[in-house]
């Protein structure tokens, strides 16, 4: 279905959104307006493999049909505020500015050989991990599938590296804003699109467990991750309220479902806190709590976020010899375990760092 937004403007009037659409989506919009649904599938070439905004360069398509285009149809739905650097390695972090003025951020990452985008999928975002710079701004709204498709196409556009992996990590709770993520990374994923394999794109959650009961159950093509980040839910429930509702034993019960089906693997995300998850008997109880599962880890020393005004975090890093004897704690663990220094932390674009002032 196209979404009708109020453009900017002194004229108030409306205009069909047609980014976000998927292939057979855009192929009933065309027959909508009396052209052939063949014309949609061009429309799709054009917006997401071709990255194209302005339809007098679609050349393949009647001049009548790129006229009403131009005059109804709006073909793009941000663009970059203001893109940032680091100076410790080649990241850069991206302010997109979305149509009605919220903002969100988007991260532009190359290591051996990788371009790996992290998107977002909310402005803000309700879950309040307390150690999470997002959690600060609260939830302002979902964003579309254009919204989230736009974010890559805009890193695409200025970083001459080809886009070889997306993860949904940025702001906000992918599983939250489900039909639309799944979209954006359907259109990513799609021969006619992007063309992105299925295992070079990965969803990840704080443990919204009702929506990795779906997932699972529509056998998505596509990797997932699980923000853990404590063993017992004493711990969890301070730092994730969502363990509250869906506490550790629901939520590993649905990671195992699953990975019931072959060649499916989960990744834990394990962001250490020190003094709070970081003891070896945490690591000792880490490994116990996933035995037998299919997965792996991924242990994040904590990034201390740039906070917003009037914010401040009572979180810190572990010490080096802290984050070692966890990991020693782990040697007897059936699973890999990688700890994963997060890039762009100078620029704030590390893991839990992304966060904007919303006005």
């Amino acid at each position: 279905m196209a979404q009708v937004i109020a453009a900017p403007g002194p004229k108030k009037y409306t205009r069909t959104t047609l980014k976000g659409m998927t292939l057979p989506e855009l192929q009933d919009w065309a027959a909508s307006i009396g052209e052939p649904p063949y014309r949609g599938a061009q429309l799709f070439d054009w917006l997401y493999r071709k990255g194209e905004t302005d339809p007098r360069a679609m050349d393949n398509l009647p001049k009548t049909l790129r006229e009403q285009l131009a005059e109804t149809c709006d073909l793009s739905t941000a663009h970059i505020a203001h893109m940032t650097s680091s100076g410790q390695e080649p990241t850069r972090k991206y302010l997109v500015q979305l149509r009605d003025g919220k903002q969100v951020e988007a991260v532009s990452m190359l290591e051996q050989g990788r371009h790996t985008v992290c998107l977002s999928s909310q402005v803000g975002c309700n879950v309040d991990c307390h150690f999470c710079a997002t959690a600060a701004m609260g939830l302002v709204r979902n964003l579309t599938a254009g919204e989230i498709v736009d974010q890559y196409l805009l890193v695409q556009e200025d970083r001459p590296e080809p886009i070889t992996n997306v993860v949904f990590m940025g702001m906000g709770e992918p599983l939250l804003n489900y039909d639309r993520v799944m979209a954006a990374a359907d259109i990513l994923h799609s021969p006619q699109g992007m063309n992105l394999g299925g295992q070079r794109i990965t969803i990840s959650t704080a443990g919204v467990v009702p929506k990795i009961v779906r997932f699972t159950a529509e056998n998505r093509p596509y990797r997932f991750a699980i923000s853990l980040n404590a063993t017992t839910d004493e711990v969890r429930s301070a730092i994730m309220p969502i363990n509250r509702t869906w506490p550790l034993a629901e939520l590993l019960a649905a990671a195992r479902a699953y990975v019931a089906r072959p060649q499916r693997t989960v990744t834990f995300e394990y962001v250490l806190l020190a003094g709070i998850n970081d003891a070896p008997q945490d690591g000792r109880q880490l490994a116990e709590l996933l035995r037998g599962l299919r997965c792996k880890v991924n242990l994040i020393p904590y990034n201390e976020p740039d906070p917003l005004p009037g914010q401040t975090s009572p979180y810190r890093r572990p010490t080096r010899l802290a984050i070692e004897a966890f990991i020693a704690a782990l040697s007897g663990a059936d699973f890999p375990v990688l700890t994963r220094w997060s890039n762009g932390t100078d620029i704030a674009a590390g893991c839990g760092q992304l966060a904007v002032s919303q006005v």
